[in-house]
């Protein structure tokens, strides 16, 4: 009797420390929103980075705080409302829209000093001093803005915009994820770096972008950069992206499978290297 109540205690001591799940908490736009909502790409993807991510490592349970089309700054102004958990590990992957929208990404004494919601890396301070709030031990990566290639959304072809090889409002896409990394260099906070991740370049988002020829009306696969200066119409043209255009992302900007997994990859890479510190 005295042996099998210390083998049971062995076993249950040993299963406490194997069987542990972590909650991750993954916040970002419509990159982390759509592994949840397939559907909304068409079915031209059947799961994202986070369902990856756990697939790889069944103890880890995760949470998707991915918002269609919010920027940094949205998820700073409703961080009370949005109803985030304590956990583990939250991922920060955001910055992409706050490009777009055009809102200035600031300066890092804007982080440093808790200056506010006016910039991108204000918004980020919100951001991550809750999540330090809700558990202190919590372990946070951030995750830089990829590239992107000219976006065409493939239910509404006005809902367009141009890719990340220029600027808007003054800014480059880049300044935004430069300030990740400043933040992460800042806060010793891990940092995965995609939009200098060579795999995942603007050159290789898209095989090509089927447009017409303006001199002969007819349709050429475009490669990056040729198609920067051929005009789209969205009211007469045919969607740019079909099928055999999509690599990388299926519409310029949202991953396919293949560049979620590159995402994926990476990110649990930084998971197992911190598994010590997460699994405990």
């Amino acid at each position: 009797m005295g042996r099998i109540l210390i083998f049971l205690f062995i076993y249950l001591l040993c299963s406490s420390f194997i069987g542990k799940k972590i909650t991750w908490v993954a916040i970002g736009d419509s990159i982390t929103y759509l592994n949840n909502h397939i559907d909304e790409t068409g079915n031209r993807i059947t799961k994202g980075y986070l369902t990856m991510v756990v697939e790889k490592d069944s103890n880890i349970h995760y949470v998707n705080k991915g918002y269609n089309g919010w920027t940094a700054g949205n998820i700073a102004s409703e961080i009370e409302k949005i109803d985030i958990p304590k956990a583990e590990l939250y991922t920060i992957f955001l910055g992409t829209n706050d490009w777009w929208q055009g809102r200035p990404v600031g300066t890092l004494e804007d982080y440093i000093k808790n200056s506010g919601n006016q910039t991108f890396y204000g918004s980020l301070r919100i951001i991550i001093e809750k999540l330090h709030a809700l558990n202190p031990k919590a372990k946070i990566i951030l995750i830089t803005p990829m590239q992107r290639a000219d976006f065409v959304y493939w239910q509404d072809f006005k809902n367009n915009a141009y890719g990340s090889y220029k600027e808007k409002n003054g800014q480059r896409l880049e300044s935004f994820a430069a300030a990740v990394v400043a933040i992460g260099k800042y806060d010793r906070t891990l940092v995965v770096d995609l939009y200098h991740d060579k795999r995942l370049d603007i050159s290789k988002l898209v095989n090509f972008k089927f447009l017409k020829n303006p001199k002969t009306n007819s349709y050429v696969k475009y490669k990056y950069p040729d198609y920067i200066d051929i005009p789209f119409d969205p009211i007469k043209d045919n969607y740019p992206y079909p099928k055999g255009a999509q690599n990388l992302t299926y519409d310029g900007l949202h991953p396919t499978e293949k560049g979620y997994r590159i995402i994926s990859s990476k990110l649990s890479q930084y998971i197992s290297a911190n598994n010590s510190s997460l699994f405990k």
